[in-house]
């Protein structure tokens, strides 16, 4: 997301897809001069612990500073197929890349979900008799169980921030916690962000921010904000995980305690003349992976969101009130390359994930910021084609500025693009124009045969890049 001229408005403005789905560098210098400089981002890892059962006995006995040696003893070699969280080889394979591409990056930037899909049921299987490999049948956990698979849970987290420490060096991680990362299977819960804060705080946060002053906010909430890049620039990391349609229990309190939270800090760094990254998991607007079934050209169509509307409306209405703070805002959970605008000057990036469990192909971006107004101006997609055999590496993919031909501030690029992306496809056989033939094509990475986007649903894209609220995107969608 992304800062823009007070004089650009919006013209012709016009997700998730189950919430419960599926050696060091040596860069010391965290300040980046006025030149450009690049930052790598990634997301969604949701790593499986469980992906070979027949190592789980020795996991569930060793420490996690062991588990990369018992990994690496397995007979699964090779990334999981489409539809299946993150294995060992996969995560390898990505924080490899990661390592090669961060440059002079000043910092990494993590957007959540660190634990794989269905987490405490697929330890459940493998820990409670008859220790049968997930899926298993129902099981209800006695407390000892329970506390077994808190345990686990925590040497998993454990073990992934490590293995991101080991390649990134000293650098700084900024991240928001995912809907995925706790204990219960949507959350994070209370319990998992205390047991986890110390954690986060030394393998991601990496002293960017006063300790104590971190854990006080993230583990009342899962929030915090940190100064990684010195006294300029201020990063905020949400938790919008209870914002979320279909979380268990009434979140109305801790929901307005993070918004009155997030308020303050940007008052905060708009009063001493700070910039401001967002960072978040679960986006606002529609789910339109979740809406696209249900579409039928010229019958009304019922939006799936992604948010309680009262949240949303209350987290938007926060935003607008500091035009020009918020430099670049990043979300993620939907595991796509996407973009959604949530208002003239706020532009958010969807990260696309590195699990592949809802049929994309494993990505992340690098972008290019200015250093004297941390301002994205570009990025560079790389990609792991799971659809080719032998693949050994990430590959670029494609580069915004390139792909589309544009360039200046990545806000500005973003929305100059959308009216050429809104423009209707006729539902015939005529092709798309040539924007929208490439955004969905990178939709998911480059998995053509999988892509949710048609010709016939592209209205329930296409509105869910510029209509957050439910009534306007509706009446986008079903205007077309």
């Amino acid at each position: 997301m992304l800062k823009l001229s007070s004089g650009l408005f919006l013209l012709g403005l016009v997700s998730v897809y189950l919430l419960f789905g599926c050696g060091a560098t040596t860069n010391t210098s965290p300040t980046p001069a006025a030149k450009n400089f690049p930052v790598v981002v990634f997301s969604d890892v949701h790593f499986n612990p469980f992906y070979d059962p027949t190592l789980f006995p020795q996991l569930l006995a060793a420490d996690p500073s062991e588990w990369k040696s018992i990994f690496q003893t397995s007979a699964v070699i090779t990334p999981p197929a489409y539809d299946r969280d993150t294995n060992y080889p996969l995560l390898k394979l990505a924080l490899l890349s990661i390592k090669q591409n961060l440059g002079a990056s000043p910092v990494v930037i993590y957007t959540g979900d660190l634990l794989g899909h269905s987490f405490p049921t697929d330890f459940y299987c493998l820990y409670v008799p008859p220790h049968t490999p997930p899926p298993c049948p129902g099981i209800v956990p006695t407390a000892p169980e329970v506390a077994a698979m808190q345990a686990f849970t925590d040497k998993t987290v454990a073990f992934v921030t490590a293995q991101v420490r080991a390649v990134v060096g000293n650098l700084p991680v900024m991240f928001a916690v995912g809907n995925i990362d706790s204990y219960t299977g949507y959350g994070p819960d209370s319990t998992f962000l205390a047991n986890n804060a110390a954690t986060f705080y030394t393998q991601f946060v990496n002293g960017a921010a006063d300790q104590q002053t971190f854990l006080n906010t993230f583990t009342s909430g899962g929030y915090y904000s940190a100064q990684p890049l010195g006294t300029k620039l201020m990063v905020i990391g949400l938790n919008t995980n209870p914002f979320a349609l279909g979380v268990p229990g009434n979140n109305d309190s801790a929901v307005a305690a993070e918004l009155s939270w997030l308020d303050s800090s940007l008052a905060s760094a708009q009063t001493a003349g700070q910039e401001v990254w967002l960072l978040m998991h679960v986006p606002p607007g529609a789910n339109t992976v979740a809406t696209a079934p249900s579409f039928v050209s010229g019958q009304p169509v019922s939006a799936a969101m992604m948010m309680y509307p009262s949240y949303q409306a209350s987290f938007l209405q926060i935003l607008a009130k500091y035009p020009g703070v918020i430099t670049m805002t990043l979300g993620a959970h939907t595991h796509m390359d996407e973009y959604r605008i949530l208002s003239p000057s706020v532009v958010l990036d969807e990260v696309p994930a590195i699990s592949p469990c809802f049929g994309e192909n494993p990505a992340y971006k690098i972008f290019t910021l200015t250093g004297n107004t941390f301002t994205p101006t570009d990025y560079r997609s790389l990609n792991y084609n799971l659809a080719v055999p032998g693949q050994t590496q990430f590959n670029n993919y494609y580069t915004f500025s390139a792909a589309y031909s544009l360039s200046g501030p990545l806000g500005a690029s973003l929305l100059q693009l959308y009216p050429e992306l809104a423009t209707n496809i006729p539902l015939t056989e005529v092709p798309p124009n040539a924007q929208q033939a490439l955004y969905m094509g990178q939709y998911n990475s480059g998995n053509a045969p999988m892509n949710p986007i048609t010709n016939t649903n592209w209205p329930v894209f296409a509105c869910g890049i510029g209509k957050m609220a439910q009534l306007d995107y509706e009446d986008c969608v079903n205007s077309y």
